[in-house]
C-alpha cells in the first residue's frame, strides 16, 4: 500500500511538472508582453513547442532577447521580424497570411471542397447505374419459398 502511495506520488509530480510553464515570476506586463511574444515563436530545438513552453537552453536565451528587445521598445512585430531575419519564416508558430503561405491556409478547405465533390460525383454515377427493381417486376413466389419462409418463421416462435 505505501508502495502504491509512493508510486502514485512520483506520477502526480512528473506528469504536473511536464506541464508547468518555463518560467513563473512574478507578473508584469513587461512579463505578459515577453509571454504573449514568446507564445508566437518557435523553439528551434524542440519541435512544435514556443520558446515560452520550451524547457531547452536555446529557448531560454530567445526568451532573454525578446525581453530586453521589448523593454528596449521595440514592437511584437519588430521582434518577430529580427527572429525571422536569423531563422527564417521556420520560426513562426503561425506562418504569415501572405503569398505562397496562403496555399497552407487555403490548402485543406480547397482539397477538402475538392474531395466532396469528387466523392459526390462517383456517387451519383453509382446510384445512376444501380437498376431500379419495382416490386411488381418480381416473379411471384413458389410454393417451395413460400413453405420454407413459413418454417423458419415458425422456428423463431
Amino acid at each position: 500500500m505505501i508502495k502504491a502511495i509512493w508510486v502514485i506520488s512520483f506520477l502526480l509530480f512528473f506528469t504536473h511538472a511536464g506541464i508547468l510553464p518555463a518560467e513563473i515570476r512574478d507578473e508584469t506586463s513587461l512579463d505578459a508582453r515577453t509571454r504573449d511574444v514568446s507564445k508566437t515563436l518557435r523553439c528551434t530545438v524542440c519541435q512544435n513547442e514556443s520558446i515560452w513552453d520550451s524547457k531547452a537552453d536555446l529557448a531560454k536565451q530567445m526568451r532573454e532577447v525578446v525581453r530586453e528587445r521589448l523593454a528596449q521598445g521595440q514592437s511584437e512585430e519588430e521582434i518577430q521580424a529580427y527572429f525571422r531575419s536569423r531563422y527564417g519564416d521556420y520560426i513562426l508558430l503561425e506562418p504569415r497570411k501572405s503569398g505562397m503561405n496562403w496555399l497552407l491556409w487555403a490548402g485543406p478547405f480547397v482539397l477538402f471542397a475538392v474531395g466532396g465533390l469528387i466523392l459526390y460525383l462517383v456517387v451519383r454515377r453509382w446510384v445512376a447505374q444501380t437498376p431500379t427493381t419495382r416490386m411488381e417486376d418480381l416473379p411471384p413466389l413458389d410454393d417451395e419459398h413460400k413453405k420454407r419462409i413459413e418454417e423458419e418463421l415458425k422456428s423463431f416462435e
